[in-house]
């Protein structure tokens, strides 16, 4: 009984002392600058929503956070950073849908878009606008899902890429719709314009600030929007799912997460802090301008299951609509 009580005693001092070590750990992160990976180019929305976050986080962290554009393949090449970083809570990356969908188009991807990450917050909702060119004639979206359907390879929708978000939200759209129409990617979101202002091209769906300024200048033609609900920026204007196409709701999602290990003590940190952030008038207007807001719920376990639903639903796209991997 005595040997018990000591094994006891003992377990329970190293356990406080574990717990001290682990509050400690947390109470002093950050020691050094952080580095935040985007997986896309400059002036992306993943790139703009990373750096609304990284001057007040830098200045409540007393901390350089560390913007670190590295594009290509689709994201792959960011993501797979990330996801081979050391897991100490020093290495994060901004993600969107890309990060999900670039997986399945490759045919040996770098990484599992959920399960090589460990999600820390949801940040932004970023709803598309389904736009058409001037000269289609449709005025509304059941108009343009009947055209399509009627008229099977006949019209064809832009992106800025393959496995972009424009390419899932179109894709989305297309089985929503069943209907069957041509990809055209550009690698310029000017090209798009010209082309779809030109009839070459017959309709899209980009970001809201993407594609207001051109929908406000009358040279093309809005529908719908795509996410959950309204967007902000077109109060009057009705969701796909409004309009009839529930199915083809496709929020532009972004996150922060980082590679599979991180401590949980750091993540529960950085969430908080992120949080707190989250909720300030300044950074919630700075998002808006951009055409973003903030989920209701930006928690890191809300945002993992957003990504797996995601990627169930990406998985079970790419099958249906036959889109192959590169």
């Amino acid at each position: 009984m005595f040997k018990n009580t000591i094994v006891a005693r003992t377990a329970a001092v190293c356990l406080t002392l574990l717990a001290a070590c682990v509050t400690h750990a947390a109470e002093s992160f950050p020691v050094r600058p952080i580095r935040v990976i985007v997986p896309l180019p400059p002036g992306t929305a993943t790139d703009f929503i990373a750096r609304t976050l990284s001057n007040p986080l830098s200045e409540l962290y007393k901390q350089q956070i560390v913007v670190d554009n590295r594009p290509g393949a689709g994201g792959l090449i960011g993501s797979g950073l990330g996801a081979k970083a050391t897991p100490d809570g020093y290495t994060y990356v901004m993600i969107a849908p890309p990060h999900t969908m670039a997986t399945l188009l490759s045919s040996n991807p770098p990484y599992h878009p959920v399960k090589d990450f460990t999600p820390v917050a949801g940040i932004a909702l970023v709803p598309n606008l389904l736009v058409v060119s001037p000269n289609l004639p449709v005025k509304t979206v059941k108009e343009l899902a009947a055209l399509l359907r009627n008229n099977p390879g006949k019209y064809n929708y832009a992106s800025i890429g393959v496995g972009s978000l424009a390419h899932i939200a179109g894709e989305i759209f297309n089985h929503a719709a069943n209907a069957k129409a041509v990809h055209v990617p550009f690698k310029f979101l000017g090209d798009a314009f010209t082309e779809t202002m030109a009839d070459r091209v017959h309709y899209f769906l980009f970001t809201v600030p993407s594609a207001s300024p051109i929908v406000r200048e009358g040279r093309l033609r809005a529908l719908a929007s795509s996410g959950s609900r309204r967007s902000s920026a077109w109060p009057d204007l009705p969701t796909l799912a409004e309009a009839g196409l529930p199915e083809a709701t496709s929020d532009g999602w972004f996150g922060l997460v980082g590679p599979a290990g991180v401590p949980n003590a750091v993540i529960a940190q950085l969430y908080g802090d992120i949080a707190k952030l989250l909720r300030d008038p300044k950074i919630r207007e700075s998002l808006a301008r951009g055409g973003a807001e903030v989920p209701n719920d930006t928690t890191p376990a809300t945002f993992g299951k957003l990504m797996q639903t995601e990627y169930d639903r990406y998985a079970k796209l790419v099958k249906e609509a036959g889109m192959k991997a590169q």
